[in-house]
């Protein structure tokens, strides 16, 4: 009887022994998701499409670690992130102008980082051409990061576990630029912003669609605001001088053309996501919605270089007003703001 229940108590210990390895295997060999690139079905083509810089786990890992370590700058204590948190769209919240090493402020809003492969210039002026390229201007800028590439590449050469990162990514412990802007690259170029209620409103997803106020906001919009912010990406990429007083005496585009025609013009921001990306303009001087429509209503500055769209300004009466916000709301991708893919931790 003993020895009956003791072959019984091994044959059970057996079969929990076996489930456990099973499942510790299972866990262990489970396939990593794959990081992708995808386009919305509402969306244009992009202009950047990863030919020579092909997204994989271990690229979008190693750069997405690079983009929140402030041990890069020239202090330790500002990363990419520091100036473009995910919780505003990945732009400075409540920051009218980005700061950076030694708490120096630099003279422009930090734009928000999102659907960037489908642009073809970066930053308010269009100075950089390549999003490959594009934080250099981060890291060399005495009031960002404030420091060079080679000093980044020789860190990283001795500091754990980026020679690891480096060979799972690129297939050596090699660090250079290219591997280093390449994979920041896959990290920035993921991210993409196309999932808000306007979006499953065009998509006809979910049954969603616009209330009323919506609605009203959404055909205002297309009449007063589209010419400039065209659908879907709420932007045609321009440069514009849109009325602002130019109080900081910040050329904008023409500090890249060397053109006067260009002077106090800047790139048109994309809307989306709009209500958690203030202060508003290249300068941050708008703290709310509510100001940046009243500026267009009443407050254009004329000028040689102002747009001509803008010469009248944009009529609203505060019901209109409402409207348009009502409408903008609806661009806010609380998916893409809360997806722990994209976060620090």
């Amino acid at each position: 009887m003993t020895n009956k229940i003791i072959v019984i108590a091994m044959l059970f210990l057996s079969i929990v022994l076996m489930y456990a390895c099973s499942k510790n295997e299972d866990e262990i060999i489970a396939p990593e998701k794959q990081i992708t690139f995808s386009v919305p079905s509402n969306f244009t083509a992009p202009a950047y499409h990863f030919e020579d810089n092909k997204i994989t786990n271990a690229g979008f890992a190693l750069g997405k670690k690079l983009f929140y370590d402030a041990r890069l700058s020239a202090d330790k204590s500002v990363s990419c992130g520091s100036c473009h948190q995910q919780f505003a769209a990945f732009a400075n919240l409540d920051h009218k102008v980005s700061h950076g090493v030694n708490n120096c402020q630099g003279k422009r809003n930090a734009p928000p980082l999102f659907n960037l492969a489908w642009q073809k210039a970066f930053f308010w002026d269009g100075g950089v051409k390549n999003i490959e390229t594009s934080p250099l201007n981060a890291i060399t800028d005495a009031c960002e990061m404030g420091t060079d590439v080679e000093t980044i590449i020789n860190l990283l050469k001795n500091t754990s576990p980026y020679p690891q990162m480096f060979n799972k990514a690129f297939g050596s412990v090699e660090i250079n630029s290219q591997r280093i802007l390449k994979s920041i690259t896959q990290f920035m170029a993921v991210l993409v912003s196309g999932n808000s209620k306007y979006d499953l409103v065009m998509r006809k997803e979910n049954g969603a669609s616009f209330n009323s106020l919506e609605l009203a906001g959404y055909h205002l919009f297309k009449e007063k605001c589209s010419s400039c912010h065209a659908e879907p990406l709420f932007t045609d990429f321009s440069y514009r001088n849109n009325g602002l007083d130019l109080v900081s005496a910040d050329e904008g585009r023409s500090h890249i053309t060397g053109l006067a025609t260009d002077f106090g013009t800047f790139r048109i921001p994309t809307l989306r996501n709009i209500e958690y990306t203030g202060p508003y303009m290249h300068d941050g001087r708008f703290y709310s919605l509510d100001e940046v429509l009243e500026h267009y209503n009443s407050g254009i500055k004329p000028s040689p270089n102002l747009d001509p769209l803008l010469k009248s300004g944009i009529p609203l009466n505060s019901s209109e007003k409402e409207q348009i916000k009502a409408f903008l709301k609806t661009l806010t991708d609380n998916e893409f703001i809360k997806n722990t893919l994209y976060s620090e931790s």
